[in-house]
């Protein structure tokens, strides 16, 4: 823990030098405020930007941040710096992770608050994207410590993140792309929320996500092992 707490401060103190991290923690909880206060339509859904830009912060946000710091640590050396000082491959990760997921957090607090969701709702709601919140962070981190720089780390993480971010909102519209959207987590949450001031996962949809969130860490297991960040 004495491991992980000194990599989280490292987090903070390097996050106000990159930029490209920073922006995604602000991004949309700042699109979803401007928003939802300057656009109103008659007959729009109640809560529709904050649904909406939730879900897609909670895909986006996690993926590209956590892939960026570790593969950019990874890039400069810091990383393998890192490990021959005696830090475990898991307490770095526990770290980064901790950092990304609250940045998250406090970013989605905003939002929700600023648009007025009452407290009982907000606790279900906040329960659906901190879940959501920690399978992106795990899927960020596989492909952070898989890919072999930055450039390698976006090439891979663009893709992923629109397809985890957009296939939701594209449902909406495609009763084609609704029938293989439903297989994500992302849009199983985005359903979830469907009626915000009444939470509520299915039990298909509960099985789905804990389907993804297996499959994803056994992703993250795979390119864990693969490049030899294995405790001693």
């Amino acid at each position: 823990m004495r491991e992980a707490t000194a990599i989280f401060r490292k987090q903070i103190l390097d996050t106000r030098k990159n930029r490209a991290v920073l922006i995604q923690f602000i991004m949309f909880p700042i699109m979803t405020i401007v928003m939802s206060n300057a656009i109103k339509v008659d007959d729009m859904p109640e809560f529709f930007y904050l649904k909406l830009f939730s879900i897609m912060y909670m895909a986006m946000a996690p993926i590209v941040s956590m892939s960026a710091i570790i593969s950019e640590e990874k890039e400069k050396g810091t990383l393998r710096a890192l490990m021959m000082s005696n830090v475990s491959p898991m307490s770095y990760l526990l770290g980064v992770g901790v950092y990304d997921f609250l940045c998250c957090l406090i970013g989605t607090m905003l939002m929700s608050k600023s648009c007025g969701l009452d407290d009982g709702p907000w606790w279900n709601y906040m329960c659906v994207i901190m879940s959501g919140l920690l399978i992106s962070i795990v899927l960020g981190a596989a492909i952070g410590v898989l890919a072999k720089d930055q450039m390698a780390a976006t090439s891979l993480a663009v893709p992923v993140m629109c397809i985890f971010t957009f296939l939701p909102m594209m449902a909406q519209f495609n009763d084609t792309i609704a029938k293989v959207a439903k297989f994500i987590y992302t849009q199983q949450l985005y359903l979830a929320l469907n009626d915000i001031n009444n939470v509520k996962i299915v039990t298909e949809g509960l099985i789905i996500i804990v389907v993804n969130a297996l499959l994803v860490l056994g992703f993250f297991i795979i390119a864990f092992r693969k490049e030899g960040l294995t405790a001693e």
